[in-house]
Order: structure tokens, then C-alpha cells, then sequence
């Protein structure tokens, strides 16, 4: 399963970490994911979506029946 948010479409990113005396380590930069459950009561049902921190903002402002249309679930 790939780390991607399947609302906003965050990825991760590749950076470095400079220590003090400027040496470079390549790093992982992942986004927020998490796995959350949601039910749409207009269809009577529930749907599994991974979603980053702001994806679950976007879910709160727009409504998880229009953000379900946009993805077409």
C-alpha cells in the first residue's frame, strides 16, 4: 500500500538532516496518514479511506458525501 493520501494527494518527501557540523543524511519526509472509517447514511454504508491530517479537515469542512463524489466512491 503506497504512502499517499487519497483525498489531497500528499506524498512524501526526500530531504536531508544537517547535523550541526553540516553533514547531509538523506531522510524520509512521510506524510500524515492515518486509516479512518466513514459512514455516508445517504447510501447506507461505510468506506475505509486513507487520509492524511488535512485531508480529514477537508472531509470536515466540505462533508464526506461530497468529497466521496469528487473521488467517485
Amino acid at each position: 500500500m503506497s504512502r499517499v493520501c487519497e483525498v489531497t494527494g500528499k506524498k512524501g518527501l526526500i530531504g536531508n538532516r544537517v547535523s550541526h557540523s553540516n553533514r547531509k543524511k538523506k531522510v524520509k519526509l512521510l506524510p500524515n496518514l492515518r486509516t479512518k472509517n466513514f459512514f455516508i447514511p445517504e447510501e447506507n454504508r461505510w468506506i475505509r479511506l486513507r487520509i492524511s491530517a488535512q485531508g480529514l479537515r477537508t472531509i470536515d469542512k466540505k462533508g464526506i458525501q461530497a468529497v466521496a463524489a469528487e473521488l467517485g466512491i
